[in-house]
């Protein structure tokens, strides 16, 4: 037994282990649930290399966050750039890399599923990286689900998609994915399946702080991190942005 829970500890990780040892994951997402049981806890990030994406803030919303241009004059091409990464609709929170946050509460609205919803999408056209769509949702019960769509060698016309789904929280687990395996040209999409990471009980100042620290200071964008309180669905949101107006 004890070699056994050893063995299961090895694969568990510490998601600012990841974030130091990385320049550049791109832009990641992270479900789980804290050490004591009692938080959801939801983490999403952006980083970037070139002016335009680095011309961004995340500002909060009614039902989420959604980016913005920093300083609207230097934005070259909103199209990718610009969405809605997190959003609430019927108890879900979808957190996302891009517009497929809307197709998701669309399809959920409409009584249909993440997985319908995101069959209607693929990666995106930004060649030749043909960037992975990850995406995730997590449910009032504290199951959650997490996808990546991604290219099939870089071929812009296959589309491989990936469903992951955790149907019971885990005290002190999480699952994180993000878009690419490391800096490069071009980007190295993500491999594999979303990585098992330890959530503690910091109160969420404390732990957004940490990841900030974590991810690289010439990459880093934005960084979202959301607590739901298990038992009475109360939220608790850090935002922390590079550049601040």
């Amino acid at each position: 037994m004890s070699n056994m829970f050893v063995s299961n500890m090895s694969n568990v990780l510490r998601m600012t282990d990841e974030l130091q040892s990385n320049a550049y994951p791109g832009r990641g997402l992270m479900l789980g649930c804290s050490e004591d049981g009692k938080k959801r806890v939801l983490v999403y990030f952006i980083m970037g290399r070139s002016e335009n994406s680095r011309n961004r803030v995340f500002v909060e919303t009614e039902d989420g966050i959604r980016t913005e241009a920093f300083d609207p004059s230097k934005c070259s091409d909103p199209s990718l750039i610009i969405y809605h990464p997190v959003r609430t609709v019927d108890g879900k929170t979808i957190v996302t890399n891009g517009d497929q946050t809307d197709t998701i509460r669309d399809y959920l609205v409409e009584g249909k599923s993440y997985i319908e919803a995101l069959r209607t999408r693929e990666f995106e056209p930004d060649a030749p990286n043909f960037t992975s769509r990850i995406s995730g949702v997590m449910n009032e019960d504290g199951s959650y689900a997490i996808s990546i769509l991604k290219s099939f060698h870089s071929d812009p016309e296959a589309c491989k998609r990936y469903f992951f789904e955790y149907d019971k929280p885990v005290k002190g687990r999480g699952h994180f994915i993000h878009t690419y395996m490391c800096d490069g040209d071009p980007l190295p999409f993500f491999r594999g399946e979303p990585k098992c990471v330890l959530v503690g009980n910091q109160p969420i100042e404390e732990y957004a702080e940490s990841l900030w620290q974590s991810l690289n200071e010439q990459n880093k964008i934005s960084l979202f991190v959301r607590y739901i309180d298990a038992a009475t669905g109360e939220t608790e949101t850090v935002i922390k942005n590079k550049h601040v107006k």
